[in-house]
């Protein structure tokens, strides 16, 4: 009787046995021998250090440039700290015992200036594991909310759990701003949120062997903890420091004294301070001073003027233009937009102030009775006028008036 040469089950315990020279295979050990395979290419092919191909900073920026309209001295910044990473993940262990320091990097910038984009863009091209979190939801140990050790486990499940690996990867805190310190006057509350995570976050920035929990926190006290060496791993940090402005304003004014400082606040572009920020204004902010230090590169992001909100709507590889443009296509529909339609959207960004993420939100205004109708009808083309994106929005306008 005919049974799988591997399992040993018969051809009526199976859904399928296919035979061979001198055997047989069941379904079930094809799935199972399947799913080994997979397992083993991934461990051996995905994050294989030896293979990685050392982009200069030159090419990094240059396919940052692809995606991400302008922020040139930010890009700069990104592309050396990754270069100088992947140099130091390739550096033969010499008899000089010179070791090379990684730089951890925080980007400053306003929001929607696109500093979660350069990460997500970075991400794209790097062949080590990479994962962005959030900093808003930390909490020192032991109150509601994830431990700071939960970044590892994220880092971890990006590597598939390859530790060595992950070792090696680059993490991207969010919204580091939103963990300042909350007041510099003691209180009978502590501020679990705040100062309480930048101590926690300390050892994992400069380089310590710590516990990580591989299913997140205090879900599975059961589980077996993993140790992750964060020697090697590469922090980039961003946030929006939302009032920052006010801390450099005030440095900068306390320098002005007599007639020939008075000419070189001259030369201080008053619509951009953030270009000027230097460490001591994130320690007013309330970022204390051990992690400043352990994040030794500082940069900025600039505004975004309406020439750039102009090139975000249209020219990088995925601009929210051609996504509509894509989406419409699937549905044979053949859609257009006018010059003066994507003035006006831009103009509207601009008076929202919500920099690249007004431009969706005023889109998918404009778009939503378009995008409802659309599918039901066989194919056309489209043209979206200045008129017609001028009526959705006032129309929105009104709306909101009314339920206010």
């Amino acid at each position: 009787m005919d049974k799988c040469s591997f399992c040993g089950r018969s051809r009526k315990d199976t859904n399928l046995l296919i035979a061979g020279v001198s055997g047989h295979i069941c379904d079930g050990c094809i799935e199972q021998a399947h799913a080994i395979l997979e397992e083993e290419f991934r461990k051996k092919g995905s994050f294989d250090m030896d293979k990685i191909s050392l982009l200069k900073p030159a090419e990094i920026k240059a396919f940052l440039d692809q995606y991400v309209i302008g922020q040139d001295e930010a890009k700069k910044y990104l592309s050396v700290a990754v270069y100088n990473h992947y140099k130091r993940l390739m550096q033969p262990t010499s008899s000089d015992d010179v070791e090379i320091e990684k730089s951890n990097i925080i980007l400053v910038g306003e929001t929607g200036t696109g500093k979660t984009l350069l990460a997500r863009t970075i991400a794209r091209m790097l062949h080590v594991p990479f994962t962005i979190v959030d900093a808003t939801v930390l909490t020192e140990a032991g109150y509601v909310g994830e431990d700071i050790e939960s970044i590892l486990t994220r880092l971890l499940q990006a590597a598939d759990y390859n530790v060595e690996a992950a070792e090696k990867g680059i993490v991207f805190i969010d919204e580091i701003d939103k963990i300042a310190r909350k007041s510099d006057n003691p209180s009978i509350t502590r501020d679990v949120s705040g100062e309480g995570v930048q101590q926690g976050l300390l050892k994992l920035l400069e380089g310590s062997i710590v516990n990580v929990p591989p299913q997140g926190g205090r879900k599975h006290p059961e589980q077996k903890m993993i140790p992750v060496n964060t020697k090697n791993i590469l922090f980039i940090c961003g946030g929006a420091f939302d009032g920052i402005e006010r801390k450099i304003g005030q440095r900068l004014n306390t320098k002005v004294v007599g007639y020939t400082a008075s000419r070189a606040k001259d030369h201080i572009d008053a619509g951009n301070l953030l270009q000027y920020i230097a460490p001591q204004d994130l320690k007013s902010f309330g970022l204390i001073p051990e992690i400043i230090g352990r994040l030794p590169i500082l940069t900025y992001l600039n505004p975004l003027d309406r020439d750039t909100l102009r090139r975000i709507l249209t020219e990088p590889k995925n601009s929210i233009i051609k996504q509509y443009v894509k989406l419409f296509e699937m549905d044979k529909i053949d859609l257009h937009f006018s010059e003066d339609a994507l003035d006006y959207i831009v103009d509207k960004a601009v008076e929202f102030k919500l920099g690249a993420r007004g431009l969706r939100s005023i889109c998918e205004t404009i778009m939503m009775d378009h995008m409802f109708e659309s599918p039901g009808k066989k194919s056309g083309k489209l043209e979206i006028t200045l008129g017609f994106a001028r009526e959705k929005i006032e129309r929105a306008n009104i709306a909101l008036l009314k339920a206010g």
